[in-house]
Formats: C-alpha cells, sequence, structure tokens
C-alpha cells in the first residue's frame, strides 16, 4: 500500500526461532486458520444490527454489484449503511472463532502489527484505503490490525466513517472479528480487527509447532 494509507507494519514478532517453546501469539494463530470450526452455540457470537432492506436499497446494491471496478472491490456505497452513534461499542465475531481468541482481541492483548488511519479521509478514499489494509494484512501474514476512523461527534453526519467501516468490514471474508478498541487504542474511535491466516502463514505455524513437540519429545 501506498504511504497514503498512514499503514504501520511490523511483523517481526511472528517468528520464533527454531525449537523455540511454542509462544501464545504462534498458539492463537494456530486457532485461527482455515480449519476452524463451528462451536455449536459455545463462544462469541455474530452480532448483526440488520440493515432494513427497501426496494431502493436493492436497486442501489444490485447497482453497486454490476458496476464494474478495475480494483476489484466490493464493499458497499455509503448510501446502504446503517449508521452508528459515535460512541457506540463495534462488535462482530464469524461462527468457529473461540471465546478466548475473541475476549483476547476485545481486550487488547494481541500485538497491534499494522494500523490504518482514517482521519482526514474522504467516504471513497476510506473505502479504498480500508480495501487494500486488509488484502495487506493477509498477504503480509499480519493477524492483527487497528483501524482508526474516530468518532465524529459534532458533525453534519456524526461517525460517517466509523458506521462505513463497521458495515465494510463484514464483507471481508478474511476478517475473522472485530472489536472497538480499548481507551489507550482510541477507544470508540479505532477498532480491532483479526484477519484470518494466509496458507503460507498456516503452513509454518504448522511447521514450527510439530517442531517444537519434537524437541520436546
Amino acid at each position: 500500500m501506498s504511504s497514503g494509507d498512514d499503514l504501520e507494519r511490523s511483523g517481526s514478532k511472528l517468528e520464533p526461532s527454531a525449537g523455540a517453546p511454542i509462544s501464545p501469539e504462534d498458539e492463537f494463530s494456530a486457532l485461527v486458520g482455515d480449519d476452524i470450526e463451528p462451536l455449536q452455540g459455545k463462544g462469541a457470537n455474530h452480532i448483526v444490527r440488520p440493515t432494513v432492506v427497501t426496494p431502493g436499497v436493492l436497486q442501489r446494491r444490485n447497482a453497486a454489484q454490476q458496476e464494474q471496478r478495475p480494483d476489484g472491490n466490493f464493499l458497499d456505497p455509503v448510501d446502504i449503511i446503517e449508521q452508528v452513534d459515535p460512541n457506540d461499542f463495534l462488535e462482530f465475531s464469524r461462527p468457529g472463532v473461540q471465546h478466548g481468541v475473541y475476549k483476547n482481541l476485545r481486550m487488547g492483548k494481541y500485538d497491534i502489527q499494522s494500523r490504518l488511519d482514517l482521519h482526514r479521509h474522504t467516504v471513497e478514499q476510506a473505502r479504498v484505503a480500508l480495501w487494500g489494509f486488509v488484502e495487506d494484512c493477509q498477504t503480509h501474514g499480519v493477524r492483527c490490525g487497528l483501524v482508526t476512523h474516530g468518532k465524529g461527534e459534532g458533525r453534519e453526519q456524526p461517525a460517517r466513517l466509523k458506521s462505513c467501516v463497521n458495515h465494510w468490514l463484514r464483507q471481508f471474508d478474511q476478517v475473522l472479528a472485530f472489536h472497538t478498541a480499548q481507551k489507550h487504542h482510541g477507544g470508540a474511535g479505532s477498532t480491532y480487527i483479526l484477519v484470518k491466516k494466509n496458507s503460507l502463514a498456516r503452513l509454518n505455524t504448522s511447521e514450527k509447532i510439530a517442531q517444537s513437540k519434537r524437541t520436546k519429545s
């Protein structure tokens, strides 16, 4: 991504030395790969505030889906996005994400490996930036990111970017969960995201776990 997206990345903490005991981060990584299974009612729930689907919403959505976008960006346009309150907590978890993993995410216990600051972005700029950010996170093995969108208090349309982020993050298959950040990371003006592991990262984690077991035996 370009530097204009305010993206900072530090992925060095993902690679422990060969033969070292498996770290909590690696255990966390192993939990949220493609092989996660639904917990049959246990753990975190997918919490969604449904959008009222009117004929006008359907028409705009169909038009948006039919529009050809050379960058492949499928994120919905702002006119079908439900607005949230500036101080609302954003929360979302896909079925199969373990309760302990989601709790650690919302408590801010995972290292933030990449950040995106959407301050001073227009809605369309934020839409492009968030698309690239999530794609870039998965490509480079970033597991936990932080999106700063602000609260938009006192504006003509409060929480405009926050509402968009809340809606858009649900559209990414790569995003397993997200939650409003702790106060020291921006509180209601920022959101933690948990990104699905790519195939190479899953393979590396499996190899490290296997090597750790061989070393102990």
